[in-house]
């Protein structure tokens, strides 16, 4: 009975939505996983991010059903990197699995963060997903591993600087005409548009370094569920909720 209902509800909302008010680009802050594990009684916390892994899916899956292009999940930051061994090897390899999967699904993945601070193996999983999955069609799925905000900011600053030298730019030459232009066509997700709406779950009200640069002009919409909790009802609300904004952009 409560599932019925549950889906009569899940139908009314997505019949609500505006279809011609649809995101172009869907950030996902996915929180919660390890407080979901503890709420379930679970004492390995990685229980917690394989049930966080499964749920991607469906987003992407919801996502390709409402008209979404790209969608960017944060799966790893960068300050998760100094969580204790025991903890952030089984994530890594439910990472890499995830990836792989992706992968092998036939979604065009692109790794988004620092491959160098990674291990070797993780790092090599994500690039092969990527050129594997290369000319795939349909939603870019933006795989955020390694990534932190300002080590993006920082990383396409440096780009910038080795490119200018290589073409015997001073610094005087390329502070004068330097513009935020130049900065964007040096981030992870150069040649994409900037995310439109981003989500985060588990109840946190913060950004907490995500996609710092492209968020300028951004919906945001929290909710509270934990991410392995995430049911397309509360994708559709958000998309409904970002719908019904008026987006000024500054003006």
């Amino acid at each position: 009975m409560r599932d019925a209902v549950y889906r009569m509800y899940e139908r009314r909302v997505e019949s609500s939505l505006a279809t011609d008010i649809i995101p172009r680009h869907v950030g996902v802050i996915l929180d919660g996983n390890r407080r979901w594990a503890r709420s379930m009684g679970l004492t390995d916390v990685n229980r917690g991010h394989q049930s966080g892994a499964a749920k991607i899916f469906e987003l992407l899956q919801w996502s390709t059903e409402a008209g979404v292009e790209v969608v960017t999940l944060w799966l790893l930051s960068t300050d998760n990197l100094t969580r204790p061994a025991r903890e952030l090897e089984p994530l890594l390899q439910i990472i890499e699995n995830t990836v792989s999967k992706l992968a092998a699904d036939g979604w065009h993945v692109k790794p988004v963060g620092a491959l160098d601070l990674l291990p070797d193996k993780t790092a090599r999983v994500l690039k092969d997903a990527q050129e594997a999955t290369s000319d795939a069609p349909g939603l870019i799925v933006n795989v955020a591993v390694g990534y932190g905000g300002r080590r993006e900011i920082a990383d396409a600053v440096r780009s910038l600087l080795i490119e200018q030298a290589a073409k015997g730019t001073s610094i005087e030459e390329l502070a004068e005409g330097l513009d935020v232009e130049h900065i964007a066509e040096h981030l992870y997700t150069r040649g994409q548009p900037d995310p439109d709406l981003v989500i985060r779950t588990s109840g946190e009200q913060r950004l907490s370094g995500f996609m710092l640069w492209q968020s300028a002009h951004s919906e945001f919409y929290f909710c509270e569920v934990h991410w392995p909790d995430f049911r397309k009802v509360d994708f559709l609300r958000a998309v409904r909720s970002y719908a019904a904004r008026h987006r000024r952009f500054g003006s």
